[in-house]
C-alpha cells in the first residue's frame, strides 16, 4: 500500500479502534434542500465541533464552508450524484485530482446496483479506483441494490446487499458503504464476504433515538468497520449529543441504554 494512502486511511479511521464514524452531508442534489442541510454552514458547524471521524460533501459546498475546519478531521469528497428525478441514474461531478487539490482523505462514488445501468457505473467506478490508485487516494464505494429490477422488499435481503459490497470490493475500492441487513447475524456474513472495509449506511431518518442506538450497536457488534450516518446526525434536534452517543458506541463499545444516557445529558 502507498504511504500516501495509508495516511490518508489513518486520518479516517480511529487509531485505536479501527472504526469510523463519518456524517454525510452530500444529499441535496439527489434528495432536495431537505432539513438540516438548508442552513448548511450551521449544520457543518455543529457537526465538525462535535468531533466525529470523517464527514463527507461535495466539493462546492467544501470550498464554501469546510474553510474554517480545515485539518480537524478526516474528509471525504463525494463524487458521483443522481437527482429526486432520476434516483437509480448516478453520474459523476468530480475528479481524483480535485479530491487531491481540496485535500480530500478520500474519494466517495456512489453505484446502483440492480438498475438497467449498473455496466456503466461500475465502469466509471473502476476508472476512479485506477485514478485513485496513482496518486494513493482512497476510494470510497456508495453500492446500494436499489435498481428497479430488485423488489423494494428485497434490497435489505443480504443476497442482494452481499452482491453489492462485493461488487465494490471486486472493483478494487478500500471502504465499502451498503445498507446494514438488519441483524448482526447476517451483516457479520457481509463483512466476512468482502474483502475492504464495510460500513454501514444510515438511511431514512429513525425516530426512535433508542431503537438508533440499538441497531448502530448491533451493526459493530457485527465486525463491521463502522458507520456513515446523515439524516439521523443531522436532523436531530441534538447533534452534540448523537454524535457523542454514537461515538461511545463505535469506538467504546457502549450499549444502548449507555449511549441514551450520554446523549441526554449532552
Amino acid at each position: 500500500m502507498l504511504l500516501g494512502k495509508l495516511i490518508r486511511l489513518n486520518r479516517l479511521f480511529n487509531q485505536k479502534t479501527g472504526r469510523m464514524l463519518t456524517v454525510a452531508m452530500d444529499h441535496t442534489i439527489s434528495y432536495g434542500v431537505i432539513s438540516g442541510l438548508d442552513c448548511i454552514q450551521k449544520t457543518i458547524d455543529e457537526v465538525v465541533n462535535a468531533c466525529p471521524d470523517a464527514v463527507m460533501m461535495h466539493k462546492g459546498i467544501a470550498e464554501h464552508c469546510l474553510v474554517t475546519h480545515a485539518g480537524k478531521l478526516g474528509f471525504i469528497l463525494q463524487s458521483a450524484v443522481s437527482n429526486p428525478y432520476q434516483p437509480d441514474d448516478e453520474h459523476l461531478i468530480a475528479c481524483v485530482s480535485e479530491a487531491v487539490a481540496l485535500g480530500a482523505d478520500a474519494i466517495s462514488t456512489a453505484i446502483t446496483i440492480g438498475g438497467d445501468d449498473q455496466a456503466r457505473q461500475t465502469e466509471f467506478l473502476g476508472k476512479v479506483v485506477k485514478e485513485a490508485r496513482i496518486v494513493g487516494m482512497p476510494v470510497v464505494a456508495h453500492c446500494y441494490p436499489k435498481g428497479k429490477n430488485i423488489p423494494e422488499n428485497e434490497r435489505f435481503d443480504i443476497k442482494h446487499v452481499l452482491y453489492s459490497a462485493r461488487v465494490g470490493a471486486e472493483i478494487g475500492v478500500d471502504i465499502v458503504k451498503t445498507y446494514y441487513t438488519g441483524s448482526a447475524e447476517t451483516f457479520a456474513k457481509v463483512v466476512e464476504c468482502v474483502p475492504a472495509k464495510v460500513v454501514a449506511a444510515g438511511g431514512p431518518k429513525i425516530e426512535n433515538v433508542k431503537q438508533l442506538f440499538s441497531t448502530v450497536k448491533d451493526i459493530i457488534d457485527s465486525g463491521s468497520a463502522g458507520i456513515t450516518y446523515g439524516r439521523n446526525i443531522w436532523q436531530d434536534s441534538n447533534i452534540k449529543g448523537i454524535i457523542s452517543a454514537l461515538k461511545a458506541i463505535v469506538h467504546k463499545n457502549a450499549n444502548s441504554n449507555e449511549a441514551y444516557e450520554i446523549y441526554i445529558n449532552s
